[in-house]
């Protein structure tokens, strides 16, 4: 039987690297190597330098490409490393057009980096395909898209992106970070490459600092090998075994976590002391159709908005299960602050113009139970509320 004929999350398991064809090892090989010997003069074998490849490594990007629906899969030292390495693609003097509430990140690459090197950008509203149209340019090379989006968890239509791109003659990418192939597969939607911070989901256990990329065109897949191995931001091998292991697991603990997701943000929802959710799993969701007929789910990350700043920092401190960190997609649960977490990056004007507030917390649920958590929620808005009476009556 082969492997396509499989489920995706018996493919998890089941896929060319389930067994060590050397030794019968469940497990694939860590193999610790800089260099490999050459036995032959004129012809060297396949693995010559570990920059170049290793078996460790390409056993990862052999996985995550076929999860993908790709044909090459690439494995970085983080997933800035990958996003880095798949815009250097690009050339001065071309121009992308890019979602606004873009990742920090890929925010500073952008604006800081990439515009010294001559490649211009415009930042547009992706759910507004007019808006899309508009920023196209001569010399529009490519349309970076991250959906659902960080952290305000806008839907991208992916596949009407990819058929603009392709009348342009330009690249799509997409962050796939948030929904991994498990829920979403942009490669079959039309998107040419795509992007994971294997950090999180993939990975999932909050040990790993990983970036993926994968490609389904043979000859983007020769130029983005090329930038691989001539960049060299290449992930160790001990950190490739990881994602492979955390990988065995994703399915379960996606599934799990988007359940307890919806159930918090339905919580969230009805909350008096909740001013708006963000996620794509509430049918109020601006987006809520596109992410039902382009993914196989809303994700396990939301965001949520309280009335001002002050009320946010008494409910984070009153707080008590999820960790208070930088990142997602963990088996624990991750409340993150974008405005000095993941947005730290973007100076506060350019927060506020896409909505990213002081009073706005993200989300990444994990997989505790979902009542100890909403329990949680509920004393830590009660601190809230206390404080707002003790406010009111100083007042009057």
């Amino acid at each position: 039987m082969a492997h396509e004929e499989f489920s995706f999350e018996t493919r998890l398991l089941h896929n060319k690297h389930k067994v060590d064809p050397a030794t019968g090892a469940v497990s694939v090989p860590i193999q610790h190597a800089s260099t490999f010997h050459q036995s032959d003069f004129d012809q060297f074998g396949k693995y010559d330098y570990g920059r170049s490849l290793n078996p460790t490594r390409e056993a990862l990007e052999d996985v995550i490409a076929e999860l993908e629906g790709g044909l090459k899969g690439f494995a970085f030292s983080s997933g800035m490393a990958a996003i880095s390495t798949a815009f250097l693609l690009l050339s001065a003097g071309d121009h992308i057009v890019i979602t606004e509430d873009v990742y920090g990140g890929t925010f500073r690459m952008v604006t800081e980096v990439l515009s010294r090197l001559g490649v211009d950008h415009t930042f547009v509203d992706m759910t507004n395909i007019d808006e899309v149209k508009q920023a196209i340019q001569h010399n529009t090379k490519a349309f970076y898209v991250e959906t659902p989006s960080n952290p305000l968890m806008k839907v991208t239509d992916i596949k009407a992106i990819s058929l603009i791109a392709k009348e342009t003659g330009a690249l799509t990418f997409v962050d796939n970070t948030f929904l991994t192939p498990s829920y979403q597969k942009p490669l079959e939607l039309g998107a040419d490459v795509v992007l994971h911070s294997a950090t999180k989901f993939l990975s999932g256990h909050s040990d790993v600092v990983a970036g993926l990329a994968v490609v389904n065109d043979e000859d983007l897949a020769k130029r983005l090998g090329f930038l691989q191995n001539g960049f060299g931001a290449i992930l160790g091998v001990q950190d490739a075994w990881l994602v492979l292991r955390g990988i065995k697991t994703l399915h379960v603990r996606l599934e799990q976590s988007q359940k307890s997701a919806m159930k918090l943000a339905e919580y969230l929802n009805a909350h008096p002391l909740v001013e708006k959710v963000h996620y794509p799993g509430l049918e109020s969701h601006p987006q809520y159709q596109i992410q039902k007929d382009q993914a196989g789910g809303p994700g396990a990350v939301l965001s949520f908005e309280l009335a001002n700043e002050d009320a946010l920092r008494t409910f984070l401190a009153n707080v008590k299960i999820p960790v208070f960190a930088v990142s997602l997609g963990a088996v624990e649960s991750i409340l993150s602050y974008p405005a000095k977490m993941s947005h730290a990056a973007m100076p506060q004007a350019e927060r506020e113009k896409r909505g990213i507030t002081n009073s706005l917390v993200r989300l990444s649920v994990g997989l505790e139970n979902s009542d100890d958590l909403i329990k949680d929620f509920s004393q830590a808005f009660r601190h809230v509320e206390q404080k707002q009476l003790v406010l009111q009556q100083g007042d009057s």
